[in-house]
This record gives C-alpha cells, structure tokens and sequence, in this order.
C-alpha cells in the first residue's frame, strides 16, 4: 500500500486522537464522583428497605397493639359488670354468690396477663419507632449526600464530553484525505493492538512495540520508496517514518 509520506505523519496525529478519546472514555468511565455516588446511591437503598421494613412492621404492631386493647378492654368491662352486680347485691344464692368472685378473680388475672401483653407491644411500639426515626434521619443525610455527589459527577462528565467532542471533530478534521484504504488498514490494526494501529519510527525502534527494528528490515525499509506504507515485523502496526526514524543512509 502506498500513501503520501505527509498523509502517513497525519495518521500518526490521528492515532493520537484515538489515544486521547480512548484516555477520556476510561476517564469518564472512572469518574470519582460517579463512583461516590454509586455506593451512596446503594447505601440509600438499603436504608430505603430498612424504612419500609420499619414501617411494617409498625403497621403490623399497630394492629396487635389495637386488637390488645380491645381484648383488655372486652375483659375490664365484663369485670366492671361483674362488680357492679357483687356490689348491688343482685346475686341471690351463696353459690351463685362464690360463683361470681371467682369468675371476678379469674377475670383481674386475665385483665393483668393481657395489659402486660399490651405494654409489651407499647413497648415495641416505641422502640420501632425510635428506629423508623434514626433510619429516617440517615436516609435524609445519605440523600443530601447522594444529591451533591450526583452534581459533582455530572459536572464531571459535562466537562469530559465537552472534550470528547472537541476530540472527535479535530480527529474527523485530521482524518481528512487519509485514503480509505489507509484509513482501514489503520482501523483494522487498531482494533487488533490495543487501541494502537499506527506507530513512528524514531531511533530505530517501534513506538508500538518499543522494540529496536533488526539491521536487516533498516535496511529494507531505507531502501523502500518513501511513499510505501510500512509495517512493524515484530507487532503488525502501521510504521510511520519520521526525521529521527534513524534509517542507514538518512
């Protein structure tokens, strides 16, 4: 393949775009502020659950609490009752009369083991409550906090894509009457190498691979018409002569 020695240096400015995009996508890819606000983004889900885990379980006390209130005082008003009748002497015979104390004892200790359930649920009641609202203040913090790491971040990538932007039409400018061949070739070798598919020769060593160029090859490529597009025998990349390419008789 052969291409104007000008238009093989302006590969080598087109690789060096392609260097530059390829830096700028890891950077916007790796961007500190999307990774903070990332892991917050997950902290605030997991509170998130943790509130509505919270809630019910409040709704579910709510309901035990309502139904030991009700048992509580299904057994008081029947004890009240009972009294009541003790009291006004409506009882008639003894035993009916021994009858209603014991049915009044059975009931106080009935009434004492159900408003112990019912403190022990008013109990719960307070202490998820207490955790509804230390879960509710953390997931508030984590939420400012997640807001200013998203700014920060996009902030971060307006600015790199503003760059990538600059970046891809100085690269179409640059890759301008670079024949499609050539072009291809390059593309082609890119894609093979590591983002790498064009390379100077300076001092007599590949800029791709870093390796010296053996005497030989030297002397094949001093001796090759300028415009013949030369190719790394060690790496496979697209050699670009240059003024310190460092070939015998230069």
């Amino acid at each position: 393949m052969n291409a104007d020695p000008s238009v093989q240096l302006r590969l080598l400015d087109v690789q060096a775009l392609d260097v530059k995009l390829d830096q700028l996508a890891h950077r916007r890819a790796t961007v500190p502020e999307a990774v903070t606000a990332q892991e917050l983004a997950a902290e605030h889900k997991e509170i998130s659950d943790a509130v509505g885990a919270v809630e019910t379980e409040l709704a579910d006390l709510g309901r035990e609490q309502r139904k030991a209130d009700a048992d509580v005082e299904q057994v008081r008003s029947r004890r009240d009752r009972d009294e009541k009748r003790l009291q006004a002497g409506q009882v008639g015979s003894p035993r009916d009369l021994e009858n209603l104390q014991r049915e009044i004892e059975s009931l106080t200790k009935r009434q004492s083991d159900l408003e112990d359930a019912e403190l022990e649920v008013m109990e719960r009641v307070e202490e998820s409550g207490k955790r509804q609202q230390e879960l509710q203040a953390r997931q508030a913090e984590i939420a400012g906090k997640l807001s200013v790491a998203e700014q920060a971040r996009d902030a971060s990538y307006a600015q790199i894509d503003t760059e990538i932007s600059a970046s891809h039409t100085e690269r179409a400018l640059t890759a301008e009457g670079i024949g499609a061949d050539l072009l291809g070739l390059y593309e082609k070798r890119r894609a093979q190498f590591g983002g790498v598919g064009a390379a100077a020769l300076r001092n007599r060593r590949c800029e791709g691979c870093r390796m010296e160029i053996n005497a030989s090859d030297l002397q094949k490529f001093a001796g090759s018409p300028p415009e013949l597009v030369l190719r790394c025998e060690e790496c496979g990349r697209i050699l670009v002569r240059t003024a310190q390419s460092g070939l015998p008789g230069a």
